[in-house]
């Protein structure tokens, strides 16, 4: 029988996503490294090789999962045409269209858990570190053509994304319906006038409140 040795990147990488499954499934601070170690059939010299702590296998997680969602809207940026405006509203929409997306759904489910809290808010802040730079991107090029009028586009799209992030998010803050709604309404106002955009820019974001 040959005993199948994985490459450094390939067992790192195998480490963090069957932690990532623990954390979500069993809670953070639940989870042990020996479950991790358990899980995976290795020994702990071999998980402590790439990992100090738990908390450093958190970070590694959180940086995987937000760098996984960062690479899927640059892939979607790269394959859309059109003004800076026109691209921010393909992406924006695609984003947050995941009905269909079951293991996006999976995910939110297990960050909405009270044991989950603290992973939960990382993540949001590690995806808004990660996101922003593609968002600024797109609001320079507004800016070389016309439509928007920022001098801090790098810091306006993490004023941006870090409120509409947590301000909308039902994990952190228990709104209702209407609490979250008079949040949408007002967003893309908010959007335009950080942007220096011409009214009814950002209109096409109360269709992402209609459609949830």
């Amino acid at each position: 029988m040959v005993r199948v040795v994985k490459k450094p990147e390939e067992r790192k990488s195998e480490i963090i996503d069957v932690a990532c499954q623990l954390f979500l499934s069993k809670g953070y601070d639940s989870t042990t490294m020996k479950d991790v170690m358990r899980h995976l059939g290795i020994a702990k010299g071999t998980i402590y090789h790439y990992f100090s702590s738990k908390e450093e296998l958190l970070e590694a997680v959180i940086d995987s999962v937000a760098e996984g969602e960062m690479m899927r809207l640059k892939e979607l940026l790269d394959n859309i045409e059109g003004t800076a405006l026109e691209r921010l509203e393909h992406l924006i929409l695609s984003g947050s269209n995941q009905d269909a997306d079951d293991e996006h759904k999976e995910l939110l489910d297990h960050l909405h858990q009270t044991s989950n809290a603290g992973m939960h808010i990382r993540l949001l802040a590690k995806v808004v570190t990660k996101q922003a730079p593609l968002y600024a991107e797109l609001f320079r090029l507004g800016c070389k053509e016309g439509i928007f009028t920022t001098d801090h586009p790098l810091e306006c799209a993490e004023f941006l994304l870090s409120g509409i992030q947590f301000l909308t998010d039902m994990g952190i803050y228990p709104w209702t319906e209407d609490q979250i709604e008079r949040r949408w309404i007002a967003f893309p106002k908010l959007i335009e006038s950080q942007l220096g955009a011409p009214a009814g820019s950002f209109s096409f974001l109360l269709k992402t409140s209609s459609a949830r």
